[in-house]
């Protein structure tokens, strides 16, 4: 990753995992960002787009969950389509289940 634009040291990693807990790298073409997971605010405000926008969706993602690495990937059509397609990952959801007693 370190060829990447946009690549940052594991030193500033670390310090967001710190701060934010998981953190997560998104390849874009030859660029690299790093995000966190997403808050219920921000799922909130993201999934009003869901259905009748798919990209301001992601873009809601991308923007509210951005930590830092190489902004073209928020610009750039192609980048951005390509990270788009990857954002479902943040969106972790455990396994749940329910039992009447």
């Amino acid at each position: 990753m370190s060829g990447l634009k946009g690549a940052v040291t594991a030193q500033q990693v670390q310090e967001w995992k710190e701060e934010h807990g998981d953190v997560f790298a998104l390849e874009a073409g030859d660029g690299v960002c790093y995000l966190k997971a997403p808050s219920r605010v921000v799922l909130s405000a993201a999934s009003k787009f869901a259905q009748t926008d798919p990209l301001k969706f992601g873009e809601t993602l991308l923007n509210n969950c951005w930590l830092g690495g190489d902004e073209t990937i928020k610009t750039h059509n192609g980048k951005f389509l390509a990270a788009n397609s990857q954002l479902n990952a943040l969106l972790e959801i455990p396994h749940a289940a329910i039992k009447k007693l």
